[in-house]
């Protein structure tokens, strides 16, 4: 145990669990390519901007056809920060790509680093030691801050750490000679730690609720353990919460505000729900927390201190702090009755659900922190009557909202990390220091050691395995499939084109064709109707759309497609079945559906659903470059069309009305619409369609816009100049009647980014934005 006891020591602890923490997030630099979909988006603005020499403001390779305001989207911070490790970096020859993949293991080691501080001041050495070694380890919070996969979330939890760490300070210092009231100044880390936390992730509200939580569990427990004094420390947290919400709103004017902030709709729809005017403080957020929580909270604090010097019994007093929070709660959601809405985006997200907006399962729990899930409970022996610290008190004000947000969203599992962490390291501890003693009594010290080091040693091992296979097992979503197609439409197509691809790909559109996409970042109805053949051509023109992108994995997502457009699945069938023989026969199979096809001038196809067996309709088959309808022997058809492709090796088995989709035409046949051109195909994976209609091509010289049209039959050419903060500035329409082509002097339009419409009569026929050069 002695040599055990020396690697808790901070020297050695500390280096080893960064070394730990630094290994588990640099595995994904054995890819090429970055994880997930939003870095591709973040990535293409910083390189944008890198290029234009400022911060733009009107992206227009996103949100087509009308372009994106990124005051919309994250604060600066977001896309400064890779921007600046590059800045710091480049002069050891690394490049932008690689700053922006190591820039979240940086960020993520760093609020290891920090959390084992705080934890070292709160507690103690193995305290300290097993909860930051669970943090470093955990896939829940490895996912998010390793390399190749940048998201904001890491910035919160990492200015949370650093918050937290300032608190354990003024704690730590309370009963040091000297800092009785010098101490209070750690609390201006919390102030700085919520404040900057808002230039670096829209969505950072849980870290000034976090604050608040700590703030108000270290009334009650200062309450209920008799520490009074401590109380004056609960109301400077929450003051402190206070003064970082006011710098919050100050850096929002210039970096830009969170997702509740500014003219945003949904800050304007949350403001709407819950009753209150925006005015000085621009963010719905945190008006709430300035006008509500803060005064809530410190009114409780007062009524606390007011009752210390009545109350003196401990069960009396936890009983007024059951009370009190009872009061709290009630009062804040009688105020706030839309808050019951909360989990569901005030009922936003029920329109468009997606993955990462779901209920957390067990599995999702699993994945995410496993075996330590079962050491979370033990946490509650910190609370034995002997053993309970104010410290526990404290941090019982992150893992109660953490809890509560785990159940709520699976997105979430990356911000309750901490918490998980936390709880599972205090866990461990309390159940061998209360199993020690017993064990000691009644077992020899051999018996006792090894089963000393079974807990302290093997569950942590276990845990680090389980994690370390779970990263090891991520891949990017992204392929050479992909990244060839968007590479030749960035190629082939005009820079001001739009394209049409499912939401999940928008992001990759971005990157890699530096195109605007129609959908991206969040799901779109009118993208899944479209796909479902719910969109005729008259509303692809007023959309701007030039391109459509259909693709094997947009097949795999046809239920998601189904979901968002919010179309029964009633009559609606499509599965994939990989290649298992060519024994024979060609057979493919996934679960009980066999499809055993054989060639010959006649194809026999039969499907075997494990209930009955029958052949197809209709049934096609794609063989290096070309896609040929099969003469099929037909003896017993039923409800249902086959794909067979051979360049990969997969089958899909579709009902007719799923067949009839514009997904499963432009995919799987050749049979499609005339208003097409297959422009790109790698020969089953992805392809790429022109969508023919009057187009608009733009080309600039150094004084002149040219307007070039295809299939020329439009009347009249609107143009919409505007400013780099979004403000229209110009607009006129221009008869092009007869015209191929038109040219417009810049000087002519004001405005950094144009928007153009080309109509034929009242009817739009093509749109799109570009940036004046």
């Amino acid at each position: 145990m002695k040599k055990l006891d020396k690697i808790f020591e901070p020297k050695i602890a500390l280096p080893l669990i960064t070394l730990i923490a630094v290994v588990f997030r640099v595995i994904p630099l054995r890819y090429k390519y970055l994880f997930g979909y939003d870095p591709y988006f973040h990535l293409a603005y910083i390189e944008e901007s890198l290029k234009a020499g400022e911060w733009i403001n009107f992206l227009t390779i996103a949100g087509g056809p009308w372009g994106f305001l990124i005051k919309n989207f994250h604060p600066l911070g977001l896309w400064m920060v890779p921007a600046d490790v590059y800045k710091i970096l480049k002069i050891f020859g690394v490049s932008l790509y690689d700053a922006f993949r190591i820039t979240p293991v940086i960020f993520g080691v760093l609020t290891i680093v920090f959390f084992y501080l705080a934890m070292l001041n709160f507690y103690g050495k193995r305290e300290a030691f097993f909860s930051a070694l669970f943090l470093s380890i955990m896939f829940g919070h490895v996912f998010r801050s390793m390399a190749n996969y940048y998201r904001g979330d890491n910035y919160m939890l990492f200015w949370y750490s650093v918050a937290l760490f300032g608190v354990s300070l003024a704690i730590k210092y309370a009963n040091i000679e000297g800092w009785r009231y010098k101490r209070f100044a750690f609390y201006l880390i919390p102030t700085f730690a919520s404040g900057l936390a808002a230039i670096f992730w829209q969505a950072y509200y849980p870290i000034f609720v976090f604050l608040l939580g700590n703030a108000v569990l270290l009334a009650f427990g200062a309450f209920i353990l008799g520490k009074d004094k401590y109380l004056l420390d609960s109301a400077v947290l929450t003051l402190s919460t206070a003064f970082g919400a006011l710098l919050a709103n100050y850096l929002g004017g210039y970096f830009g505000y969170g997702m509740l902030g500014g003219n945003r709709w949904l800050a304007k729809k949350t403001a709407e729900n819950l009753g209150i005017e925006l005015g000085a403080i621009k963010d719905v957020y945190l008006a709430v927390h300035l006008k509500y929580l803060v005064p809530l909270a410190l009114a409780g604090i007062f009524a606390l201190f007011s009752l210390s010097r009545i109350v003196k019994e401990k069960k009396q007093r936890a009983l007024i702090v059951i009370i009190l929070s009872i009061i709290g709660v009630f009062v804040l959601f009688m105020r706030f009755e839309a808050l019951k809405e909360l989990s569901s985006g005030f009922g936003i997200l029920r329109e468009a659900p997606i993955l990462e907006t779901q209920h957390s399962t067990f599995s999702d729990l699993w994945a995410a922190y496993n075996i330590l899930v079962f050491l979370c409970p033990l946490f509650v022996l910190r609370f034995i009557p002997k053993r309970v610290k104010l410290s526990d008190f404290v941090l019982l004000g992150v893992i109660a909202p953490s809890l509560y947000m785990l159940y709520t969203w699976t997105r979430f599992l990356f911000i309750g990390s901490l918490a998980i962490a936390a709880m599972a390291g205090l866990g461990l501890i309390s159940l061998h220091d209360n199993l020690y003693p017993i064990l000691k009594s009644k077992l020899d010290d051999r018996k006792v050691l090894a089963l000393s080091l079974s807990l302290l040693v093997v569950v942590p091992i276990i845990s680090a395995g389980l994690g370390f296979e779970r990263v090891y097992a991520e891949k990017p979503l992204i392929n050479d499939h992909w990244v060839q197609a968007l590479t030749w439409l960035k190629d082939n197509s005009n820079e001001n084109d739009v394209v049409l691809a499912w939401w999940d790909y928008g992001h990759w559109v971005t990157y890699y064709a530096r195109r605007s996409p129609i959908a991206q970042g969040g799901p779109s109805k009118w993208v899944a109707l479209y796909y479902l053949g719910k969109v005729n051509a008259n509303q692809l023109m007023a959309r701007g759309v030039d391109y459509v992108i259909v693709s094997y994995d947009t097949a795999i997502k046809f239920g998601a497609i189904l979901d968002t457009a919010n179309v029964l699945k009633e009559g609606h069938f499509l599965m994939i079945l990989p290649l298992v023989s060519k024994v024979g026969a060609l057979i493919f199979q996934q679960g009980q559906y066999t499809i055993t096809a054989r060639p010959g001038k006649e194809w026999s196809i039969l499907i075997n659903t494990g209930t009955a067996v029958f052949s197809p309709k209709e049934a096609f088959l794609e063989y290096r470059g070309s896609i040929t309808k099969l003469n099929t022997t037909a003896k017993n058809t039923a409800d249902a069309y086959v794909y067979l492709n051979l360049n990969y090796g997969y089958a899909v088995l579709m009902s007719e009305k799923t067949f009839n989709t514009t997904l499963a035409k432009l995919m799987f046949t050749n049979e499609y619409s005339g208003d097409y051109q297959l422009v790109y195909s790698d020969g089953g994976y992805i392809k790429v369609f022109k969508f023919k209609h009057p187009n608009v091509a733009v080309e600039q010289t150094e004084n002149e816009i040219i307007f070039k049209f295809e299939n020329a039959i439009g009347t009249g050419l609107g143009v919409f100049g505007y400013l780099e903060n979004g403000t229209k500035v110009f607009e006129k329409w221009y008869p092009v009647k007869g015209k191929t082509e038109f040219i417009l002097p810049k000087d002519q339009v004001n405005g950094t980014v144009i928007r153009y419409a080309y109509a034929e009569g009242k009817k739009i026929v093509d749109r799109g934005v570009f940036r004046k050069e």
